[in-house]
């Protein structure tokens, strides 16, 4: 397949364009009320149960680069510019596979672990629908794309990024299995969530998943995956402010410590 850079560069300043719009409208509602999701939403009308909702919404960012990934010729057997380059294929694959653990995990583990609340069939279509444009954007970009040396697997971003993505995920999955923790199956209360990232910040989740998408764009070095890691930030970053203050309000005893979604800082 040959590289459309047209709808790569569209589809990453949409990115870009959307992320910003997205968190200057959640910092706007939320001067005047919740911004509506999860914890937020009623359950009311047309609904998925929680763990149903999180597979369909995710498993699209994961199935659609494995099918490039497998539709994808080697390098050299076609014209595509990509296939002129020693260990080229190397790096884009080790890069994609990256983007897809992650899914995988959201997608075949942590749906089915899951004990959230059911999710409005709204919600569940439009995370689909970015999923599907997201994973299609990464995985075009890195198969058809993406150029990098030989000696790009040797270079420090990448290993920085690794490294990053590596912690962030770490700290994704031990937050979830804390906030899992805190409810006994049929339960709906609320409570603190101590140990790990939790001691630090509110959102200890959130903040793994914008170390791993931050560490990404730094692997990847490139725009579609620097505007993936902006639009998480924007996305998910009012989301971990809107908790923390949520939790101020809940409990008197909430730790005043704590930061919203940056340790120390914010």
């Amino acid at each position: 397949m040959e590289c459309r850079d047209a709808a790569v560069s569209s589809l990453s300043w949409a990115l870009i364009v959307g992320g910003a719009a997205y968190m200057l409208r959640q910092t706007r509602s939320q001067t005047r009320s919740h911004t509506q999701y999860g914890r937020y939403v009623p359950a009311e009308g047309c609904c998925c149960p929680a763990r149903l909702g999180w597979f369909l919404q995710e498993v699209p960012a994961f199935l659609l680069p494995l099918l490039l990934l497998l539709l994808t010729e080697e390098p050299g057997r076609t014209g595509d510019r990509t296939g002129d380059r020693t260990g080229d294929r190397t790096g884009r694959t080790l890069l994609l596979c990256t983007f897809m653990l992650h899914y995988f995990h959201r997608s075949f583990i942590y749906a089915f672990l899951t004990r959230g609340r059911p999710v409005p069939l709204p919600i569940v279509l439009a995370a689909a629908i970015f999923c599907s444009l997201n994973g299609f954007l990464q995985g075009h970009h890195l198969l058809h794309c993406a150029q990098f040396e030989h000696s790009w697997l040797r270079d420090a971003r990448l290993a920085a990024g690794f490294l990053l993505f590596v912690i962030g995920m770490i700290v994704n999955i031990h937050s979830d299995h804390i906030l899992r923790g805190l409810r006994r199956p049929g339960e709906t209360v609320y409570r603190i969530p101590y140990g790990g990232m939790f001691e630090f910040v509110s959102g200890a989740n959130f903040f793994g998943e914008i170390l791993e998408w931050c560490g990404f764009a730094l692997a990847s070095w490139s725009l579609p995956a620097t505007a993936f890691a902006f639009f998480t930030v924007c996305s998910i970053g009012p989301r971990a402010y809107q908790h923390h203050r949520d939790y101020q309000q809940r409990f008197e005893d909430y730790p005043r410590s704590r930061r919203a979604v940056i340790p120390f800082i914010l």
